[in-house]
């Protein structure tokens, strides 16, 4: 991170570091696992994501129907349990009691790596402020796919999530970062891309811009142009299929 950011520490010549290299024959040690899966593509998934959702106790996600049916790809037992937006203030407490007597929890998002732009920022703050331990397996992430792919400028950026669904309100976010001088990446579902992006070259001006579809995926998409281009485009083209 830049400008009074924290920076990792190299720990890469520490033999006693904690961060050594992973070895598949340790136990998975208790605590909280976040755990990135693919967003498409079933061949992104890492070796040791699979490691630590075989070997959780369970493991947290958006939608079980989603997650199973990863689980079910890579013979995976591990019991399901649902963390969503309309159940995180009532289960959380429970989470973290099975955190404190040991227990070793995994959390994913239906795609990508989670608390982007999904539940699960409460959980890992609580257990933080707790003591209780909380890890990373990272991999795939959708906001930083379409950043490397976009041809932007990718040194300095600033990722917003999904933007309000009502023009005003997102005219108004839109306005706040008018002057930034970064790469500005969102999330947005594929009626509104039209408006959004009309939105966009109103109020951050007609400057270029990327829209991806499908990353990762068979029919994968990235249009390129000015914004006030990519708005005519899809105004004329219709709702995009697949995810945006």
């Amino acid at each position: 991170m830049r400008s009074g950011g924290l920076l990792p520490h190299d720990k890469s010549g520490d033999a006693s570091s904690e961060a050594a290299e992973w070895n598949p024959e340790h136990d998975l040690a208790p605590g909280l696992h976040l755990v990135a899966t693919p967003i498409g593509n079933l061949g992104d998934v890492t070796l040791r994501a699979l490691w630590v959702l075989r070997h959780a106790d369970r493991i947290l996600c958006e939608d079980t129907r989603v997650t199973a049916r990863l689980l079910s790809r890579f013979r995976i037992a591990t019991p399901l349990s649902p963390y969503h937006d309309h159940n995180a203030d009532r289960v959380r407490p429970t989470v973290l009691d099975a955190l404190r007597r040991g227990e070793k929890v995994a959390l994913v998002s239906d795609a990508g790596t989670p608390l982007v732009s999904d539940p699960g920022y409460k959980l890992v703050r609580d257990a933080l402020a707790t003591g209780l331990p909380v890890t990373a397996a990272p991999g795939p992430s959708a906001a930083l796919t379409a950043l490397i792919l976009s041809g932007l400028p990718p040194e300095v950026f600033l990722f917003a999530g999904f933007l309000p669904p009502r023009s005003a309100a997102r005219r108004r976010a839109l306005e706040r970062w008018a002057n930034l001088d970064a790469t500005l990446v969102f999330f947005e579902g594929p009626s509104r891309i039209a408006a959004s992006l009309a939105d966009m070259a109103d109020v951050l001006g007609d400057r270029d811009a990327a829209v991806t579809r499908e990353l990762t995926k068979r029919h994968e998409e990235i249009r390129r142009g000015r914004l006030s281009e990519l708005a005519a485009h899809y105004v004329e083209s219709g709702v995009p299929r697949g995810e945006v």
